[in-house]
């Protein structure tokens, strides 16, 4: 069985270590590009700018060597370079190569093979993948010719991120604003994630569920999303197609993970089983908060107060994870347990008692809506204590070993 004993870097992070080249062309954009540096370098990557000159007319390469610790280059040739080849010599021992952003003019450039200035060098002259974040105004982006040169790109393997739907800096609203910071980190951070889960189809459930008793009140399980969201992100990373059942939380939708938005027990229950219809799923990863119980009524309106007591009939919830793992032939069902104490015994009794061939448990006390979490997975062939980490790096030692005992055949 896996060890997790080893050491933990700060963020858990694929990119740390990795030597990314961040390429910054000519653009109101490249201001982005001064975060996606910092974002970068906290999840562990060497950063190592190269500026056209046009994007060092928006920010100076100072300001990036600021940021990121390293020398920020622009000109082809540099008497500085002991071999005076930049791009040759920047591009040795590169990981990724990402152009934040990527203007229509230097697409153009890209897509015909130019090699006029150190980032188009570099590019060209690279052994490593290549991302490209587009940003520009929207008739820019829909002009035939700038379709082409994407074509071109994505047809010679290079990947391209975006463009973003939204306002733009010359006032107008469509396509070409460059992708945000995050969700750039996020596409590095599936490049270089194993594709432990391609091929499969994963349901999870995550946040809390709410139960009205009348429109304004309700039922609630303390819940922040985090690790169920985290799970979501790490099994998209790892190549898998994830449809996410969520109660009412204030996170983002992870990148790659079709969200469904729910308020009730009862409404995620039916949508986690609509989810299933019509195509094999290979995993069910039950980590929502879900209420056990709910009014057997709710008041059409708000009930005024009067402060004489109110008496609530409660009815059980659907056990979602019960219903799932009892189908005829049911994916492989992950459960969650948050306990107060005793977990061992709790946890491993709800795994028996629901017939599920994994689980994951915590205390209370240890992850309950922090960013870290301490957990202990439960299997056939016991307990698999993680030691506390970051949710994120949790989510990723937990999809390992969902990978690790997926079946490998799907029934016919």
């Amino acid at each position: 069985m896996p060890d997790y004993t080893h050491v933990i870097d700060e963020s858990g992070s694929v990119l740390r270590g990795r030597r990314i080249v961040l390429g910054v062309s000519g653009g109101i954009a490249a201001y982005k590009a001064c975060e996606l540096t910092r974002a970068l370098g906290r999840l562990g990557a060497d950063v190592h700018v190269v500026l056209t000159e046009a994007g060092s007319r928006f920010v100076t390469p100072l300001t990036f060597q600021a940021l990121s610790g390293n020398r920020a280059w622009v000109g082809l040739q540099d008497g500085e370079m002991e071999d005076g080849m930049p791009h040759i010599t920047l591009g040795r021992g590169i990981d990724a190569i990402i152009v934040a952003p990527a203007s229509a003019n230097f697409i153009a450039r890209l897509a015909a093979g130019l090699a006029n200035d150190l980032l188009a060098a570099l590019c060209l002259a690279r052994e490593c993948p290549l991302f490209v974040a587009p940003a520009m105004n929207r008739q820019m982006w829909e002009n035939p010719a700038t379709q082409r040169n994407v074509a071109a790109l994505q047809a010679d393997g290079i990947t391209v991120l975006g463009p973003d739907v939204g306002e733009q800096a010359c006032g107008e609203t469509g396509p070409g604003r460059m992708l945000e910071p995050e969700a750039l980190c996020e596409a590095l951070l599936a490049a270089f994630t194993p594709k432990l889960l391609a091929g499969r189809k994963v349901v999870l459930t995550a946040g809390p569920t709410f139960e009205a008793i009348d429109p304004v009140r309700g039922i609630t399980n303390a819940s922040s999303g985090k690790m169920g969201y985290a799970l979501a992100a790490a099994c998209a990373r790892a190549g898998a197609e994830v449809v996410l059942v969520s109660g009412p939380t204030a996170l983002p939708v992870p990148r790659g993970v079709r969200r469904i938005e729910v308020k009730s027990a009862q409404r995620m229950h039916e949508e986690v089983f609509a989810a299933m219809t019509g195509a094999w799923i290979d995993a069910f990863i039950a980590v929502a908060a879900v209420a056990d119980y709910r009014p057997a009524t709710s008041a059409a309106h708000k009930i005024k107060k009067t402060g004489a007591p109110i008496h609530l009939e409660l009815v059980p919830n659907p056990d979602i994870l019960a219903d799932v793992a009892s189908l005829p032939q049911p994916p492989f069902c992950v459960g969650f347990a948050a306990e107060s104490h005793h977990l061992d015994t709790y946890a491993d009794a709800k795994r028996r008692n629901k017939r599920l061939p994994m689980l994951v448990g915590n205390l209370l006390d240890d992850g309950l809506g922090g960013d870290e979490n301490t957990v202990v997975i439960y299997d056939e062939e016991g307990r698999h204590p993680l030691p506390r980490a970051p949710k994120t790096l949790v989510a990723r030692w937990i999809v390992e070993h969902i990978a690790r005992l997926l079946p490998t055949n799907r029934p016919e």
